[in-house]
């Protein structure tokens, strides 16, 4: 059964994923979940193990960045607060 999902991606990212997509003859729906299943694999146990540089690139032009949010708290003060 299929769920949807909503996800935010610079436009110039989805322009180019929609046209590898297409030149491919899949959906990005599918493109996206293929994705999806390559990662969640468990061949990879973290995300400098990942290919997705290559799968990345593939897609789209340009330097490939990875952006995370810090914790607004630490795991260690979390548990010591409680």
């Amino acid at each position: 059964m299929d769920a949807k999902v909503t996800l935010s991606f610079d436009q110039e990212v989805i322009k180019s994923a929609k046209a590898f997509a297409e030149s491919n003859n899949i959906s990005l729906s599918r493109l996206t979940e293929f994705l999806y299943r390559q990662i969640t694999s468990n061949e990879f146990k973290s995300i400098e193990n990942l290919p997705i540089a290559d799968w990345v690139n593939a897609v789209a032009e340009g330097e490939v960045e990875y952006h995370t949010k810090p914790r607004k708290i630490s795991k260690s003060d979390y548990y010591e607060r409680k």
